[in-house]
């Protein structure tokens, strides 16, 4: 039995990995069909077919832009379940940092969103069976300095660890080269929160104004590299 009981506009860090640690992103393209999934999912009723319509469409070719535009085109049913307020994804895990909008609403997202890609998954890479470890893990949040560094760690911690791996525990070596792979890594939501790009797919709600100037953004993460705070948050040790 789930420990955490989601309500309505409580926020929650959400995270899963592979099923034995795999890796559950292979390529680009697998990145891009779960940011889709976040985007259709995302309300009371999302059929399927809306996904193969638009790889249909796009034979491949996607950014943010192309969503913006299918969902404007397609969707009439603008009612979210959940409000993305930041997400990561690593080779074999996902972080998400969503807030409850509907009665149930984190429960049927994710069982749509989990459910959906294991099915590709398998469908392309010829294999049975379940994907992720288990049912997604649920933290909530409930304060703003732990939303706070929640969002260095989803955006910048996870792929700082792809080229210092052992970052948690022994501590940033170089803040300036972490935070220049950032800015560099596609599949977090760290450049959304520096204000060069906008995901149709995240809606900041509170941390919008938690970080209302991009550049306090940017301090307060390299204050947070270089004085550890994160590892304040002791569930983060996961992976």
């Amino acid at each position: 039995m789930r420990k955490v009981r989601f309500a309505k506009s409580c926020i929650y860090h959400i995270y899963n990995r592979g099923v034995e640690k795999r890796d559950i992103f292979l390529n680009d393209s697998d990145r891009w069909r779960f940011l889709q999934a976040l985007l259709l999912f995302n309300r009371e009723k999302s059929p399927f077919n809306l996904l193969w319509k638009l790889e249909q469409e796009h034979k491949g070719r996607m950014n943010f832009r192309i969503l913006k535009e299918f969902l404007e085109r397609n969707s009439k049913q603008k009612t979210p379940l959940v409000r993305i307020m930041a997400d990561c994804l690593m080779p074999n895990h996902y972080h998400l940092v969503v807030e409850e909008l509907a009665e149930g609403g984190i429960t049927k997202f994710m069982h749509k969103l989990g459910t959906g890609y294991t099915m590709y998954f398998n469908k392309k890479y010829h294999r049975v069976g379940g994907l992720f470890q288990g049912t997604f893990k649920a933290v909530q949040v409930d304060t703003d300095e732990y939303l706070q560094n929640l969002l260095v760690y989803v955006n910048v911690i996870n792929p700082g660890e792809l080229i210092e791996p052992n970052l948690k525990e022994e501590g940033v070596k170089d803040v300036e080269r972490i935070m220049q792979f950032a800015e560099s890594y596609s599949w977090s939501t760290h450049l959304e929160y520096l204000g060069e790009r906008d995901s149709p797919i995240i809606d900041k709600g509170v941390a919008h104004s938690l970080f209302a100037d991009p550049a306090k953004y940017k301090d307060f993460v390299e204050n947070a590299l270089t004085t550890r705070k994160i590892n304040t948050i002791e569930h983060l040790m996961l992976e």
